[in-house]
């Protein structure tokens, strides 16, 4: 039964390069986000895409020696595939060069300058391209933007200004009435502290530039950054369609929740829209221990580590490993390891031993037996209670515990030698039911892993058959 609809994002990520494991890790969060609520029967519209109005972008294309239209058509192939071969499964996936999006952000504009809050001001200040904003010099550390450990470059010029400033009020307010606006709570307490400190009004354009959406009172500004990139949830449904169902959640990184929870709200209220139901930000993840950096050279290619691994495997670490909103570490011995242990000798040969025992019976659908009954109870109990908070790898130690249920009845009643025909089958019946459970609840989290098990289990009224399948996950040596 359809329950309504749902509408989450990821970020519209800058084209510079390649996707790389912290973007992966963003979608593949919103992904098992979207899929869950797929399940719950919900009519689910999952957006991602690319924001190709950036100065990095015409720097990277300068340096690759393209033309700039070539360049981000190339580049947003090659975000789209990704994606796909991740097996993400978007719904809409929008170009900020598209045309949809242009009509929409030049409607956005109109309404804030209606709200009389856009003004043309200077602005002088320090300008780093690796977030496109402007940066106060208490934020920086030895004078290098913190995050991309680089000098902020000194700006002087005539920009359109949004009165930021003047939601300080309204946004505090309505994070009172709305405690679960950002999770996790501690990324929620830094954004109010941030407000409550006191808020300046924002660079909304930039001067003599011919790469961007142009101001419409003023042709020789261009909107800049985020009165264009944020535009992007609305554009891909239209005005009255945000009007009618707004984002219910915008799956982000935190280095750009500020964004997120303070100036997107502050734009909507201006706007006169209603504003997403949560913000939800993940932490960075490290490689070694070391921050993932090009100039480094220790960044990792999702598509590489799933050639090697497979997709489900690469998810499921990322979703297991990290507890949301916390920062992670990623080395590939960790990850070896938890394939080892939870994949193959988990899941995988739990499914291997059930199946093959399964294979040459034909089994009855009844109810289960008593104690396979409280397994499954507390593995969806545990599930339904942890996706609540967003806590992957809460929901995901719920069902390696119905694992790790079934794989010691098998152990403990010696399922291979019961020479009762009815018993064996009873057993049989209960167990091949129980993976079939578990396949379901992993959907969301490991797809192909999933549907390799349920293909396995076919139901005839109530007859149950199994078949033996490849090795799902190969021991790495």
């Amino acid at each position: 039964m359809n329950k309504g609809k749902f509408y989450i994002t990821t970020p519209v990520y800058y084209i510079n390069d390649k996707p790389h494991i912290g973007s992966a890790y963003t979608t593949i969060i919103a992904d098992t986000i979207a899929r869950w609520r797929r399940q719950q029967g919900e009519d689910v519209l999952f957006l991602t895409g690319v924001d190709e109005h950036s100065q990095k972008t015409v720097d990277a294309a300068k340096k690759n020696g393209e033309e700039l239209t070539a360049y981000t058509d190339r580049m947003a192939g090659i975000w789209e595939a990704a994606w796909e071969r991740l097996r993400i499964s978007n719904t809409d996936f929008i170009r900020t060069t598209e045309a949809r999006h242009s009509a929409t952000v030049g409607d956005f504009w109109e309404r804030l300058d209606a709200a009389g809050d856009i003004y043309l001001g200077k602005y002088e200040g320090l300008y780093c391209k690796g977030h496109e904003a402007f940066m106060k010099e208490d934020e920086l550390i030895d004078g290098l933007c913190p995050d991309h450990k680089t000098e902020p470059e000194f700006v002087s010029e005539q920009n359109y200004f949004f009165r930021l400033s003047k939601y300080q009020k309204p946004l505090l307010d309505f994070y009172n009435e709305n405690q679960d606006f950002v999770a996790p709570a501690n990324r929620f307490q830094e954004v109010k502290s941030f407000v409550e400190a006191g808020l300046e009004d924002i660079s909304f354009s930039r001067e003599q530039r011919d790469w961007g959406i142009p101001v419409p009172q003023d042709p020789h500004q261009v909107i800049y950054v985020w009165a264009d990139a944020l535009v992007n949830y609305i554009s891909s449904v239209g005005i009255e369609g945000w009007e009618e169902h707004p984002a219910d959640v915008h799956a982000v990184g935190k280095d750009i929740l500020r964004f997120h929870a303070v100036i997107w709200p502050a734009m909507l209220m201006a706007a006169g829209l209603p504003l997403p139901g949560q913000i939800i930000a993940n932490g960075f993840l490290t490689a070694n221990g070391v921050k993932i950096s090009k100039s480094l050279g220790n960044t990792i290619d999702p598509l590489e580590l799933s050639a090697r691994y497979g997709v489900d495997a690469v998810r499921y670490f990322l979703l297991r490993e990290v507890p949301y909103g916390q920062d992670g570490d990623f080395s590939e011995e960790k990850m070896k390891e938890r394939y080892n242990a939870d994949l193959a000798n988990g899941l995988g040969n739990f499914a291997a031993r059930v199946l093959t025992l399964a294979e040459k019976e034909t089994l009855a659908c009844d109810p289960f037996d008593g104690a396979f009954e409280q397994a499954v109870a507390a593995m969806h109990a545990g599930v339904i209670k942890s996706m609540s908070g967003f806590k992957f790898n809460e929901t995901l130690a719920a069902v390696w515990r119905a694992i790790s249920f079934g794989d010691h009845f098998i152990n403990e009643k010696k399922v291979w030698a019961v020479s009762d025909d009815a018993a064996r089958r009873r057993m049989l019946s209960d167990l091949v039911m129980l993976l079939e459970r578990i396949a379901t609840v992993l959907l969301p989290f490991l797809p192909e892993t999933s549907a390799k098990i349920t293909g396995a289990i076919r139901r005839e009224g109530n007859v149950l058959r199994a078949k033996k399948i490849e090795t799902l996950f190969p021991r790495i040596k």
